[in-house]
């Protein structure tokens, strides 16, 4: 009866898997690279992020173009003097306007006015400066941009083989589900002949739950990488995709070669930002420097709206100079002159962590190409002693303690191997991410 209870529940994990697997969509990386680029959403608040940059710079376009303005105004007064420079603007003042009387006590009059009017800048130091500091910026942003779309090519290829090492976990462990199966089957037979204890069979029985569970395990493995996969893509969570390509170790010999470039565009980004800084203190040190600015308007009048009888223009240029302003701009200075000497030291201590991550990554990658070594070496090895261990179980000559010991540490090393694989993958993945 126990028996029989196992097959049934073997052949409902088994049913179960298969309706997961139809569920499965085929995946290779480079559809999901593809996608990323497409529709991801950080990718798409960078380029927003480039787009706003990009604004400010353009608003700095008014230090050399014009600001035009056009308005129509009417008004109705008895106030003497507007009464009569109403009248003078609509070119209708008379000899009979200059009485006493009339000027002091004029009568109600209507006066309409469109005017059009320029200013032009001339020289506007400060804004010079101010509009190459928004130049750097912008142009920081796109490299920002850029580092934001190799990031997130690492980060496919880190999210891709963390699937490709959940499927192979599922595999391992169902292959060890199968072996465990097997030896509960010959136990139980071994047991009805009289040749195994009870608690031989238990120990079998507590093997095949506990693979059980880590195989649970596993496929929920599955399902993280494949949701993690689709948040990259901005896509629904609710496939899970199969890799199409393989987990193997990609060699790398180069890695010691590698440095740390300071055109990369995340460190170029951060030294673009440290060179606005500086613009920017120049700007606010400009500000003491007088402007010079042209103006001109046209204005037409009437005393019925928009009607235009009378017209004149004006024109001429303004020299200003804000000689004092409280402390206000030297207290700007001082605060613009911090940020530009903290901007350079944050670039210092940016490509002095780059330069140490790499080193670190170099490591790492050394020494998981040491592990690969030997934990191929280990798997074999063990992959043997289960062989031989297997054939003398069957045939009565070893105990279960130790076959069940050398599944369980033959499924660890194969873990261990698949494990190591992506480790070391990785490992070369971000070396060649912090040299892109």
């Amino acid at each position: 009866m126990k028996h029989r209870l196992y097959i049934f529940v073997t052949t409902l994990l088994g049913l179960q898997f298969l309706g997961n697997a139809q569920n499965q969509v085929p995946i290779a990386k480079s559809e999901v690279l593809n996608a990323v680029v497409e529709s991801n959403h950080s990718l798409k608040i960078s380029e927003e992020q480039f787009n706003a940059a990009r604004a400010d710079f353009r608003q700095t376009n008014a230090v050399f173009l014009p600001n035009i303005t056009a308005s129509h105004t009417g008004i109705s007064t008895t106030n003497p003097l507007m009464a009569f420079g109403s009248k003078l603007n609509q070119e209708i003042v008379t000899a009979a306007d200059f009485n006493p009387d009339l000027l002091n006590d004029p009568q109600q009059i209507q006066n309409f006015a469109t005017k059009f009017e320029i200013q032009q800048p001339l020289i506007n130091v400060d804004g010079f400066y101010q509009r190459k500091a928004a130049k750097s910026k912008m142009e920081a942003t796109a490299l920002q941009s850029v580092r934001t779309k190799d990031y997130l090519t690492f980060e496919v290829d880190k999210a891709y083989m963390q699937l490709q090492l959940a499927y192979k976990g599922v595999e391992v462990l169902e292959q060890a589900l199968e072996a465990a199966l097997a030896n509960k089957q010959l136990a139980d037979n071994s047991y009805t002949q009289g040749y195994l204890q009870k608690s031989d069979v238990l120990a079998v029985e507590v093997r095949v739950t506990e693979v059980r569970n880590q195989l649970q395990t596993a496929k929920s493995q599955v399902q993280n990488a494949s949701n993690y996969i689709s948040f990259l893509m901005n896509t629904s969570q609710d496939v899970v995709y199969l890799p199409t390509d393989t987990l193997e170790a990609n060699m790398f010999t180069e890695e010691n070669a590698l440095m740390i470039s300071k055109e990369r565009s995340d460190i170029k980004a951060m030294e673009l930002a440290s060179n606005a800084y500086e613009t920017q203190y120049k700007a606010d040190k400009m500000t003491f420097l007088p402007r010079l600015n042209a103006f001109g308007s046209y204005e037409l009048y009437d005393d019925q709206i928009f009607h235009a009888d009378a017209s004149g223009y004006l024109f001429g240029a303004s020299l200003s100079w804000n000689i004092l302003e409280g402390t206000k701009r030297f207290g700007k200075a001082q605060k613009s002159r911090a940020e530009f000497e903290t901007s350079k030291l944050q670039y210092e201590q940016y490509v002095s962590q780059s330069q140490m991550e790499l080193n670190k990554a170099k490591r790492m990658l050394n020494d998981a190409k040491n592990r690969l070594q030997l934990s191929k070496l280990a798997l074999d090895q063990s992959e043997e002693s289960l062989r031989i261990r297997t054939n003398r179980f069957e045939e009565g000559l070893e105990k279960t303690t130790d076959l069940l010991m050398s599944e369980t540490l033959y499924a660890q090393k194969q873990l261990e191997y698949y494990q190591t694989i992506f480790e070391y993958n990785y490992a070369q993945a971000y070396v060649q991410f912090l040299t892109k």
